[in-house]
């Protein structure tokens, strides 16, 4: 009888090492101190993943503790056809392509009465830039929603698409572009505007802004747009489009530049910068700024979204776009760099609902909502008809070891019963 033969083992990985370097960044962080760019690095190098994750859990239990946020909305995607041609991008559409599409008054009337209809307290609309659609059919639009679903906050137009409307309004000024962008979020708040999504910041770099998305608006003009409708009162988001031709050093100078323009925001609101000129709001004690305006007049920025990057179907689709990892390592560093920053969002259609549970770990507070309808991107083969149930969210949250509040877009808890939904009061 032959003699049995043994199979090799495969050798046993090593427990990944304590960097110690972390020690240092953890008590920088707690302390309430802004990190710099240097200890940035050190975040988005470091083999020692897991300690980066539990010092951003620590910080975000501390700006929000044992609580995590969802809300009922529905996305609106008015349009596809777009003058742009980004190659990161799936979406748009010429007019005349197959897909292309623009929706007409009567359709998104009908999708505001859904929303409404499904207990929605928030429709997020965004779409392409198209060239033809006269001003009047935005304003027009915000109008429509308001009339058939006045409780609905409607949370609108990148500040990519702001750019546009001021030109095809013919309000664009290149010796005082902010005259023009004041102008047009004027309008659509009097038509119902209540806030402006994150969308089109991708990554504030001129090499890759000139290599995949040329024609687009730079850092600076979409940090004005965000900065006029915080003047004008206007809560904002911000994002950051990561894992295609991008380094970790571009990433760490966008979440710089976000954080000095929160700086910004938060000085208007009263708050007090220290003596490097930061406002940060990870210092035990200090209260989140709120859309009650005790703190003074203004908006600010909410949350900041991680959005990876997805290589299919687009120009760059031979990217291999971020693992898990680099995903759950980025959110994290986002939580900690962005020190001024209330929230941070898990977009659970980008990040699949199981990341998004795992990030309420590592940083984040947020999973977004029930979304039901988006075009911009579709994780795994799905389609447009990406939704969830209330009780998958809330399933999510819990499991996490979280209590599910339910919030509207301004971050105020949602009561609700049988039939309605009202804000709780304010402390």
């Amino acid at each position: 009888m032959p003699a049995a033969t043994t199979k090799p083992r495969s050798p046993t990985p090593a427990a990944p090492r304590r960097d110690p370097r972390l020690d240092a960044i953890r008590e920088h962080a707690l302390a309430g101190r802004r990190l710099t760019i240097d200890q940035g690095r050190t975040l988005l190098t470091t083999p020692d993943i897991w300690t980066v994750c539990e010092i951003a859990n620590t910080v975000r239990q501390r700006l929000t503790p044992g609580i995590a946020y969802y809300n009922i909305n529905r996305h609106l995607n008015y349009s596809n056809i777009c003058a742009l041609s980004c190659k990161f991008c799936e979406f748009y559409r010429k007019r005349g392509d197959e897909g292309a599409y623009e929706r007409s008054l009567d359709e998104i009337r009908a999708e505001a009465r859904k929303a409404f209809d499904a207990g929605a307290t928030e429709m997020h609309i965004v779409g392409g830039l198209h060239p033809y659609l006269p001003f009047s059919y935005y304003t027009e639009m915000l109008s429509a929603i308001r009339e058939t679903a006045p409780s609905i906050h409607l949370k609108a137009f990148t500040a990519v698409e702001i750019v546009h409307l001021t030109k095809i309004a013919r309000q664009f000024k290149a010796d005082d572009r902010t005259a023009g962008i004041r102008w047009v979020l004027t309008q659509l708040k009097d038509a119902g505007l209540g806030s402006l999504p994150g969308g089109g910041a991708e990554v504030f770099d001129d090499r890759v802004h000139d290599e995949a998305y040329k024609g687009k608006i730079r850092s600076d003009v979409w940090l004005d747009v965000h900065r006029v409708a915080h003047e004008l009162g206007l809560n904002t988001n911000a994002t950051i489009l990561y894992g295609h031709i991008e380094s970790r050093e571009e990433r760490l100078t966008h979440m710089d530049m976000l954080r000095r323009a929160q700086d910004e925001a938060l000085t208007r609101l009263n708050y007090t910068p220290d003596d490097t000129g930061a406002i940060t709001l990870t210092t035990a004690g200090t209260p989140l700024p709120t859309p009650s305006k005790e703190l003074g007049a203004g908006g600010y920025f909410q949350t900041i979204i991680p959005l990876p990057f997805f290589p299919d179907g687009c120009e760059i689709e031979h990217l291999p776009g971020p693992t898990g990892l680099e995903n759950l390592r980025t959110l994290a560093v986002a939580r900690l760099m962005l020190d001024n920053f209330p929230h941070v969002k898990a977009f659970w259609i980008m990040q699949s609902l199981k990341m998004a549970q795992l990030m309420l770990q590592c940083g984040a507070d947020d999973i977004d909502g029930t979304v039901v309808w988006y075009d911009i991107t579709k994780l795994s083969g799905a389609t447009t008809h990406q939704e969830t149930s209330v009780d998958d969210l809330r399933r999510a949250i819990i499991e996490a070891g979280f209590e599910p509040v339910e919030r509207d877009t301004l971050y105020r808890p949602v009561l609700r019963d049988s039939k309605n939904w009202t804000i709780a009061p304010t402390r």
